[in-house]
């Protein structure tokens, strides 16, 4: 690939056999030290690059992009989600966005059904317990008490291709199925997953036993669970939050499980990451985990993948086959 080649930025530190393969195929920029970018080497980058390959980390808002060089013509992100990308500006600055869509869908669901086990079974709990030095004198009937999970009833907001793997993982432990959604889901797809639809999502959060976000973070589900909803929740009632940490109002949460009036939570994404409500982590009934959830290495070289397919189709002159459009948000 010569230099005068269409210049390929990535952000961030990426799989070997990503960049390896990135090198064969385009003139990229790498970023080996991993170190996140500033908005100012942000700008730069835009102003260089003919495609831009950000994560989820990376703001790429309306100041980011309005400064962006008339060669930039791709924003390939690597990721699914594109909450930190301002689509529509892109649009009218005709930059085509693509993600990574359906490579991570088993991954996320693992993490959730191990944080729906996890937090009412208190797991963590338990393993720190023994980890830092606590006198265990052997097993006993009453301590250490948890929730069976058996017969319980989960409620899934979002139920896209993660919602669905959730849900399918969710029956073989005896859950009990029940969604809200943007849209409803088809009669068959209901019969496969033994679900029960719910039209109003706070009728919903008042019956269930857990709640799993699984909705991508918009302008709509900015504090989808804010604290109005949190209120609904009966007090052992536990939150699993592996989607988008923007979807829960996280102070309101910290201050309810704090005061009893939630049992727990299991969260893996937080509203100003990295920064954590601090009640949230000296809470013992909360998991905490660090945006983990898609962490696995087959992961992360498909998504790889998927941008090099989105990146190599649009230099051969055709659409990349996981262009996002505004009205897909």
């Amino acid at each position: 690939m010569t230099a005068n080649s269409p210049l390929v930025i990535v952000t961030r530190k990426l799989p070997d056999v990503v960049e390896a393969r990135m090198r064969e195929l385009f003139n990229v920029r790498l970023n080996p030290q991993d170190k996140p970018l500033t908005k100012d080497e942000l700008i730069h980058a835009v102003q260089e690059a003919d495609v831009l390959v950000p994560t989820v980390t990376d703001r790429i808002d309306r100041t980011v992009i309005s400064m962006a060089g008339p060669q930039l013509k791709l924003i390939s992100q690597f990721g699914t989600g594109v909450d930190n990308i301002d689509i529509e500006t892109a649009r009218n600055r005709g930059i085509i966005v693509t993600n990574t869509p359906g490579v991570l869908t088993e991954d996320t669901a693992d993490m959730t059904m191990a944080l729906i086990l996890s937090v009412p079974r208190r797991v963590m709990e338990g393993s720190s317990f023994l980890k830092n030095g606590g006198e265990w004198t052997g097993w006993s009937p009453t301590w250490m008490l948890g929730h069976r999970i058996y017969g319980k009833k989960l409620g899934i907001i979002g139920m896209g291709r993660i919602g669905q793997a959730v849900a399918r993982r969710a029956r073989a432990f005896g859950l009990s199925i029940h969604y809200h959604n943007r849209r409803r889901l088809s009669p068959a797809i209901e019969a496969e997953l033994s679900a029960t639809y719910w039209d109003s999502l706070d009728q919903m959060l008042a019956n269930m036993d857990i709640i799993s976000v699984n909705c991508p973070h918009t302008p709509a589900t900015y504090h989808l669970l804010s604290a109005r909803r949190l209120k609904l929740l009966r007090p052992d009632a536990f939150v699993v939050n592996t989607a988008r940490g923007e979807v829960i109002d996280e102070n309101a949460l910290a201050r309810m499980i704090e005061a009893g009036e939630i049992a727990g939570a299991g969260l893996d994404v937080f509203e100003n990451e990295p920064a954590i409500n601090p009640k949230l982590l000296k809470s013992k009934n909360v998991v905490v985990l660090p945006h983990m959830g898609s962490a696995t290495i087959e992961g992360r070289i498909d998504m790889g993948e998927k941008v090099i397919i989105n990146i190599k189709t649009f230099l051969d002159g055709h659409n990349p086959p996981d262009r996002v459009h505004p009205a897909m948000l």
